[in-house]
């Protein structure tokens, strides 16, 4: 890191947990210490970038840990060749917004760059956000459209349900994508032929 960025940092974490005036930049996720301005050990190890705010994440519960692990391994089984599922990676949407999302699929060739920190929307071919409480609003409203606009061709939001994961598929992503509430169903394409979600909803037995 060059002196001006160190400065840069140093400057910005005068502000936390509000950002500094001048916003954060996705290029800034890349240079924050993993320890907090007073020491508190891990403070940006699970964060996100939207709109130059840090958004930093709740405390992962069971349910989440477990549906990210079935994903992962179920997605990885059923991708269309070179690809692959990949868990908790960012993805740069632009210069101030830069989600960590919960899966991914994405190109093989990138996946197999080992120093990589961030993906490109170009690619990524499918992003899974699994719902807490706390990320309700953004995981519904947000960042649907933000992933649609960058050209990230398929979005699938986990919810759950008496303990065990529903899917609900965003469809016409060419455009903002039209999500179903919490309590929809739809049918819709999926990126392959065969998947973890069958239509719109399903309990997901043999997820793990």
């Amino acid at each position: 890191m060059n002196p001006e960025s160190r400065q840069r940092i140093r400057d910005a974490l005068e502000h936390p947990p509000s950002p500094p005036p001048w916003g954060w930049t996705a290029d800034d996720m890349d240079r924050l210490p993993s320890d907090g301005p007073n020491g508190e050990p891990g403070f940006f190890e699970q964060l996100e970038l939207i709109d130059g705010a840090l958004i930093f994440a709740a405390p992962q519960s069971r349910f989440h840990e477990r549906t990210l692990h079935g994903l992962v391994t179920e997605i990885s089984g059923q991708a269309p060749d070179a690809t692959c599922a990949v868990g908790r990676m960012d993805v740069k949407l632009g210069h101030r917004t830069r989600p960590c999302p919960d899966v991914l699929v994405i190109d093989d060739a990138a996946a197999d760059d080992l120093n990589r920190t961030f993906y490109a929307p170009d690619e990524v071919h499918l992003v899974v956000e699994v719902v807490s409480p706390e990320s309700e609003e953004r995981d519904r409203k947000l960042k649907p459209p933000r992933y649609a606009e960058a050209g990230i061709a398929h979005f699938w939001r986990v919810e759950e349900n008496d303990g065990r994961p529903v899917v609900y598929v965003c469809a016409d992503v060419e455009r903002p994508p039209r999500c179903p509430g919490p309590t929809a169903r739809v049918k819709t394409s999926l990126p392959w032929r065969r998947s973890a979600t069958s239509g719109g909803r399903r309990g997901a037995r043999g997820m793990w």
